[in-house]
């Protein structure tokens, strides 16, 4: 009984090694299978479509729509993103710390944590009074904007790091991530699809009626009573839409949720038992936050997430009220979303054949000259398309390649220190922390900025320091930025070469593993 278990066990072993060696189209067998590699890729469309649709009117719902004094709403948007970046460590490591079930260790938590996102995105777009006082308004914003970020961070950071347990070798995890990102891009495009059709018409009103209201000099007063009442009609019905739009989102949510929780089965990965955790919390974030390569990953991403989501939340109000193009916005980030998704299979081409650094340095610069000509422009929807088209294409590397380099940093990790096991989520947890704390920044600023250069909530013209405000938030604040970040990556440790170092190392270190025998018959 003991040498048959034994020979098992050896045969397990030899299989895990050949799946170690051979990639995704090579072997059905010892890869990771289309089918979970779609179905995963479909569990990270509920992040991206709520993040973007934030990302993209979240301060212009409160700011026109809710009609809330720009510094309460900075502090919600700053406040808010904090939160959900403080929240997410302590999550990735009370995720680590927990047991594996019968169905994973990582699916339940995305699983139960599902109907509370949905109900708490609901409710952030929804106006529960017509006129609120600010002290309620900020209360009300605040507390379901927490909740919300919450209960996203219980869904995402599992899944996030379930990219390491899909089975396969490095370069089916990047097949895997290059699936995911190109439905996450894609996400984006449907949530800002779903959000900018369903809201967008109300907002292309209220701009035809600000004209109106400008263009009328001497207006009689039953018009000006007709003018005010047409604005009101307006404003209830934005507020109506934006609730279908949280509706049909939240909808999607559940159903991206079920996909993953019928199609994706968690897998071994080298050096991991999918265990509890034994390393005190303060214990385990230091060694994340030690370990090299991750630091200078994680502050290159920091600072490009910064300049792309400071970009992206003062979009819809430079396009409103510095271009005249308010009654345009919402088909330019179709555009600019529609350009990114279908150049996610290109830059999933190019990191494998100059590798993933050389590859992220273009992408990022293809962004600057984009942000540039657009900012320069004025009543040019022709040059408008074609520089969102081009935004676009670098956004879509941005969305893949800091996580395709990531399990990269991880296998580097474990190499170097392989007694440390099951740090994945705090990882990725981290990861997801940079990432939410730039978009917190970026939003809180910008609408600080706005609130100080004189912004008018619900006005339809503004002073010249507010448009002179977002168009520096717009362009030249981002590209200083994104210039940051590219200097930081120059220095990032893992070429081409260092990771085919890491992946052999890797398999040295599972063979010598005196417990591959004990993991392999989990």
């Amino acid at each position: 009984m003991a040498s048959s278990t034994g020979e098992v066990q050896d045969n397990l072993t030899v299989q895990f090694m050949d799946s170690a060696a051979v990639n995704d189209n090579r072997s059905k067998a010892t890869g990771i299978p289309l089918s979970r590699k779609l179905c995963y890729a479909i569990g990270g469309m509920p992040y991206q479509m709520t993040l973007n649709a934030k990302g993209f009117f979240m301060q212009i719902f409160l700011l026109d729509v809710v009609k809330m004094g720009a510094s309460y709403a900075s502090i919600i948007l700053f406040l808010g993103r904090a939160w959900d970046a403080v929240t997410d460590p302590m999550i990735g490591y009370a995720v680590s710390k927990s047991s594996s079930t019968k169905f994973g260790k990582l699916i339940p938590w995305i699983v139960f944590s599902m109907p509370f996102g949905v109900v708490s995105y609901i409710m952030l777009w929804y106006t529960p009074q017509d006129t609120m006082s600010p002290g309620y308004s900020f209360c009300w914003y605040f507390v379901w904007s927490c909740l919300f970020d919450t209960f996203m961070s219980c869904y995402h950071v599992p899944y996030s790091s379930l990219n390491m347990f899909l089975g396969g070798n490095d370069r089916d995890r990047d097949s895997a991530t290059g699936y995911r990102m190109g439905m996450e891009v894609f996400a984006t495009l449907a949530g800002a699809t779903i959000q900018g059709q369903i809201v967008g018409v109300y907002h292309a009103k209220r701009s035809q009626v600000c004209r109106m209201q400008q263009n009328d000099t001497g207006v009689p007063s039953v018009n000006a009573t007709a003018s005010l009442n047409d604005t009101t009609e307006i404003l209830q019905n934005t507020r109506k839409a934006y609730v279908i739009a949280a509706l049909v989102i939240g909808f999607i949510y559940f159903i991206c949720c079920l996909v993953v929780f019928l199609g994706v089965k968690e897998q071994l990965a080298p050096l991991s038992k999918l265990d509890r955790l034994n390393l005190p919390y303060l214990t385990g974030m230091k060694m994340v936050v030690c370990h090299i390569p991750y630091v200078k990953l994680v502050f290159g991403f920091l600072f490009a997430s910064l300049a792309f989501q400071m970009a992206q939340g003062n979009f819809a109000l430079f396009c409103t009220h510095a271009a005249d193009m308010g009654g345009y916005f919402q088909h330019l980030v179709i555009i600019l979303l529609t350009a990114a998704t279908f150049s996610t299979p290109l830059w999933q081409t190019l990191l494998v054949k100059l590798g993933k650094k050389t590859t992220i340095f273009i992408g990022l610069s293809s962004y600057i000259p984009a942000l540039i000509l657009i900012s320069l422009l004025r009543n040019s929807l022709p040059l408008f398309i074609i520089m969102s088209m081009l935004a676009g294409t670098s956004l879509a590397a941005l969305f893949l390649l800091p996580w395709s380099m990531l399990p990269d940093v991880v296998d580097d990790f474990k190499v170097k220190n392989p007694s440390c096991r099951d740090l994945e989520p705090l990882f990725y947890s981290c990861f997801v922390f940079f990432n939410k704390f730039g978009g917190g920044l970026a939003v809180g600023i910008s609408t600080l900025v706005l609130h100080f250069a004189g912004y008018k909530p619900g006005a339809c013209k503004h002073n010249s320091q507010v448009i002179f405000s977002l168009r520096m938030l717009f362009a030249p604040v981002p590209i200083c930025l994104l210039l940051i970040s590219m200097v930081m990556l120059y220095f990032y440790p893992i070429t081409e070469k260092r990771r085919q170092e890491i992946q052999t190392a890797l398999k040295k270190a599972v063979a010598e593993d005196p417990l591959k025998g004990e993991e392999l018959s989990l």
